[in-house]
């Protein structure tokens, strides 16, 4: 067991992780300093329990504390390039994130997701799974519940299943899941890194502990990314692709089908299931090839995921309003799930375009003309919001109509108003929330608000208007 009593511990980043770090560390008997650069009432309260436990919290300061520390823990949104940790490093202070530290107190079997998009929904299907089957896990980590907090049940569990950030896998030193899920790689926190090279080096890392008798599942096309980069993987790999034919897994004509060996033959129809899309097909077969690693019985896995539901703010309904749908996709923090959500929207009878999109938010560093092509087909005009708006609109007006808005219930409903029947609108920013929200729940919370309102107004149950026409936005 990991020896902590007695030692003095910096913790780097007092958000939900580091909290929960600090709070772990001090029930192990270590002496612990917390710091972080935010110095508000909030941050002074959420610390107030770490205070009263006995750790030493200093706020609104970063500079190294006088005190000589054994270890220094640092959270996941703490850049790694701060003077603080230079400094750390040059003192030779061991420094580990939180996830490394809630894994050598762990005492069970880890199963690891990581990936761009659809991490969230692999890891519960992959929970549900190992639940229907009467294993005993919990879904931890970066999904909203910090792997410290769980720490003290892992003895009684059978597997803890991990939604894993490139942010915690840039510090891990031992960590080592038995299976490690791979679900995509597109680009993403360029505010971060430095080329897309750098990030997928980041996600990478996932594997490096692995043995040989551990199993990596890898969607295709990012195990190919990897390899154009001289990165291998030393497990077991399963591939799984909703495109390639010639991985493990496949989609064929909305069945995804096996080709491992003794393992032949159709699987699950997405017909049978409550997720829609080529990209939910993927976190469908991740699921499916962890049950087969695990050898979790097929029936109850696939009962698990036939009943499955997406959790909110990804893809969600919120509302059906003169004919009008409104979809909550808060969750899409980059281009590949915007895109992703997009395609997943049913196209009008006549194949026009169909989708009032509500995107911005605070810049990821992207590149946002990639998806242009595809806003064309599907878009029939675009409310712009957040620190990103000028550079989105820049992007995006060669392709649809785009309209600057001040707020999210501003261009709500500013896209019920251009709607007509059979329209839906999208909210799937393609960015952060930060700028505006404490984070995507919240924005999906005041779009889900918003939306509520117009559906008790008087005219919520008249036909939207046929005059309403995507004329009607301008390219300001």
């Amino acid at each position: 067991m990991y020896e902590l009593s007695g030692k003095t511990v910096l913790v780097i980043g007092l958000g939900v992780s580091g909290r929960s770090a600090a709070a772990l560390l001090l029930r192990r008997g270590a002496r612990v300093c917390g710091v972080d650069a935010a110095d508000t009432e909030t941050l002074r309260k959420e610390t107030g329990a770490l205070v009263r436990d006995g750790a030493t919290i200093r706020l609104g300061n970063l500079e190294h504390p006088e005190t000589e520390f054994d270890l220094a823990v640092i959270s996941p949104g703490v850049p790694p390039a701060l003077p603080l940790v230079a400094s750390l490093k040059a003192r030779g202070v061991p420094l580990i994130g939180e996830l490394e530290l809630a894994y050598r107190l762990s005492a069970c079997l880890h199963v690891a997701i990581t990936g761009t998009n659809g991490k969230t929904t692999t890891t519960e299907m992959v929970e549900s799974v190992l639940t229907q089957s009467g294993r005993q896990t919990v879904a931890a980590g970066n999904i909203g519940l910090p792997a410290c907090d769980v720490v003290e049940q892992t003895r009684d569990l059978d597997f803890l299943t991990l939604e894993v950030s490139s942010f915690q896998l840039e510090t891990i030193e031992y960590f080592r899941p038995t299976v490690a899920v791979l679900t995509n790689l597109t680009p993403d926190h360029f505010d971060r890194y430095a080329s897309m090279a750098e990030y997928i080096r980041a996600k990478a890392r996932l594997f490096m502990n692995q043995q040989l008798f551990d199993w990596a599942i890898v969607q295709s096309e990012a195990l190919a990314q990897m390899r154009s980069l001289g990165l291998t993987i030393p497990s077991k790999t399963i591939t799984y692709s909703a495109n390639n034919r010639r991985a493990d897994l496949f989609l064929d004509r909305g069945l995804i089908v096996s080709q491992m060996p003794d393992w032949t033959g159709p699987l699950l129809s997405m017909d049978q299931c409550r997720v829609a899309g080529p990209h939910n097909a993927e976190n469908l077969m991740a699921a499916l090839a962890v049950s087969r690693v695990l050898r979790l019985p097929l029936q109850p896995v696939i009962a698990a995921l036939k009943k499955y539901s997406p959790a909110p703010h990804r893809c969600e309904p919120v509302a059906e309003i003169g004919g009008v749908r409104f979809i909550n996709d808060s969750k899409a923090t980059n281009l590949d799930a915007t895109a992703q959500a997009i395609r997943s929207v049913a196209a009008a009878p006549a194949g026009e375009p169909n989708i009032w999109l509500i995107a911005g938010g605070k810049d990821k560093g992207f590149e946002y003309h990639d998806i242009g092509p595809l806003l064309s087909q599907r878009v029939k005009g675009a409310f712009l919001l957040g620190e990103t708006r000028g550079k989105i609109r820049a992007a995006w007006s060669l392709f649809t109509p785009c309209q600057l808005v001040d707020s999210l219930p501003e261009a709500v409903r500013h896209a019920a108003e251009a709607a007509r029947s059979g329209d839906v609108v999208l909210l799937s920013p393609a960015c952060s929330s930060f700028d505006m929200f404490r984070n995507y729940q919240h924005r999906g919370d005041v779009f889900r608000q918003t939306v509520l309102e117009l559906s008790q107004s008087p005219a919520a149950n008249r036909p939207a208007s046929s005059q309403a026409k995507s004329g009607q936005q301008q390219n300001n």
